[in-house]
């Protein structure tokens, strides 16, 4: 009879038994849910980022999708998951030319390209798993949502500053159609402007989340303080418009030659190397002529590594014939020559830029050496570096850096012109380029090879990034591509004139002088990246010494 009270206590046990079965169907939401907010966003990402003006404004509500995922992930291996996942669909639907790039360039298959990219995006991209992993930790610390997006977006912005990124890209980037809001990189740079559109985001968010559980009053405010945000933005953006329409003081007539020309190394597999740097100097002889018949000329460019060997320290007797082919040109037409070529200081080979001057019978020549190489394809890292990966890789490059910015001058009948010139990859880094406006440069000179990824959305978004150092820095900018984008970039970021991808032209265009303006990001650098990673890092702390509390609900 004593058994009876026992097996009462007993009885509730089974009740538990329904809540094992719910794990799988939970764990399967997660991932449906993984899948589905990063592909959405990704999706939205990737309209931005065709740079259409009429899609430009999806930036701004892009990451909204995936933010509610965020908000609801309960799990560190579901918040890992999303920024994984978000990483992945970025890499796929906006980076989507990368793949067949890498193809072409390595000769590797494309299918294999593509399993490289989409498995190694969390370090193309790390700044996604950084956010959805810092907003999980700071809930789960008991911050609000406010504050663990606060946390999560100065993450963002510190990672991608810190993390070594292949492009440099950041989404920023794809508000560049907008031709007032994106004035306000200026200020702190184009990751300002990405800090903006995750403000943005979250606002909407909570305005989205408010309404979703019919609180109509409740969704007023962030949605107004988002529309105030972009406001701010376009009306900062028309009051820099207006002091940059003002005349300026000075100005230079110059031609950008653009070749449409590429594949040295397999032309001269074909036809011999004599053959191929003869057909590539006769080329740019013929268009720079193009473009003397047009108007005087005050500065010529050519794009990078136009002179496929090293100039002034030539290899062989026809190298010293070719140098001699240039020099003699140059003094001939009595223009100035600004073009892309190699280097060499003993074993040591350089990416280079040669500024070739004429005063009278004599051409004086000014050198400078690119500083930031591209990893793998100009540079490997000693660490790395070895006969298994050569063997592995053999187009790997062997280029050394440089030592930094380095000013060439010129001088115009208008007077003294200080440029700072920047070859291909450099003209990815605010810091970079800002350090070369602040030793004085009044014109920004890009020399770039595109070649292996020409046409298509991703010339369009490098010289849209490029765009965005003349914007930074307020100096005017003048880009010379070997098949294209080339242009003549404006302190507002517009395009002055530019040749399409493909074209073989020569650009001719007066490019304005406005002086040497001042701007937070000349007189600080990319500062906007080291405050947010110190600010992440003193949130995290505030909060690790504050006794955990229940997690707050995203709703609040």
């Amino acid at each position: 009879m004593r058994v009876a009270p026992a097996q009462a206590r007993a009885a509730p046990a089974p009740a538990a038994s329904p809540a094992a079965p719910a794990a799988g169907p939970r764990a399967a939401r997660e991932v449906a849910l993984g899948v589905a907010a990063p592909l959405a966003t990704g999706a939205l990402i990737g309209l931005g980022a065709g740079l259409e003006r009429h899609l430009a404004w999806v930036v701004f509500v892009a990451l909204v999708p995936w933010l509610a995922a965020v908000e609801r992930a309960r799990t560190l291996r579901h918040s890992l998951l999303l920024g994984a996942g978000l990483a992945a669909a970025y890499a796929a639907l906006a980076l989507e030319w990368f793949p067949p790039a890498l193809a072409g360039y390595s000769g590797a298959p494309l299918a294999a390209c593509w399993a490289a990219t989409l498995a190694g995006a969390p370090l193309l991209e790390p700044q996604l798993v950084v956010y959805a992993l810092a907003y999980r930790w700071a809930a789960e610390r008991g911050g609000r949502p406010a504050a663990a997006h606060g946390l999560a977006a100065l993450g963002w912005i510190g990672s991608e500053w810190l993390w070594p990124k292949l492009f440099d890209d950041t989404l920023g980037y794809a508000l560049y159609p907008l031709a007032l809001v994106r004035q306000g990189a200026d200020v702190a740079g184009v990751r300002g402007l990405t800090l903006a559109v995750l403000v943005v985001s979250v606002l909407v968010l909570r305005a989205a989340t408010a309404l979703a559980h019919r609180r109509w009053r409740a969704a007023l405010v962030p949605l107004a303080s988002a529309a105030a945000l972009v406001a701010a933005l376009a009306g900062y953006g028309a009051l820099r418009a207006r002091s940059l329409s003002a005349p300026a003081p000075r100005a230079l007539t110059v031609a950008i030659v653009q070749p449409n020309l590429s594949a040295y190394d397999k032309r001269a597999a074909e036809v011999g190397t004599y053959a191929v740097v003869e057909s590539v100097l006769t080329t740019h002889f013929t268009l720079t002529d193009d473009a003397r018949a047009q108007r005087p000329l005050d500065l010529v460019v050519w794009p990078e590594t136009v002179y496929p060997t090293t100039f002034g320290s030539p290899k062989s007797d026809d190298g010293a014939a070719f140098d001699r082919a240039i020099g003699g040109f140059v003094a001939d037409r009595g223009i100035p020559l600004l073009f892309g070529t190699y280097d060499r200081e003993g074993d040591r080979e350089f990416n280079a830029a040669v500024l070739l001057d004429p005063h009278g019978n004599d051409v004086e020549m000014e050198t400078y050496r690119k500083t930031l190489l591209f990893p793998l394809t100009e540079r490997v890292p000693a660490w790395l570096d070895g006969a298994a990966l050569r063997a592995a890789l053999p187009w790997t490059g062997r280029w050394s850096p440089g030592d930094g910015p380095h000013m060439l001058a010129l001088a115009p009948p208008a007077g003294r012109v200080s440029m700072a010139p920047l070859i291909c990859y450099e003209a990815m880094s605010t810091g970079y380029v800002a350090a070369a406006v602040r030793q004085g440069a009044d014109l920004l000179v890009t020399l770039s090879n595109d070649a292996w990824f020409a046409g298509g959305r991703a010339a369009r978004l490098v010289v849209a990034a490029a765009a965005f150092r003349s914007i930074e820095t307020r100096r005017p900018q003048v880009r010379a591509t070997t098949t294209g984008i080339s242009a003549v970039i404006t302190p507002s970021g517009a395009l002055a004139g530019a040749l399409d991808a493909g074209e073989r032209a020569a650009l001719v265009r007066e490019v304005a002088l406005p002086g040497r303006p001042w701007t937070p990001v000349v007189g600080f650098g990319d500062w906007l990246g080291p405050a947010a990673l110190v600010g992440a890092v003193a949130a995290a702390a505030a909060l690790a010494v504050r006794p955990r509390r229940p997690r707050a609900d995203p709703r609040a």
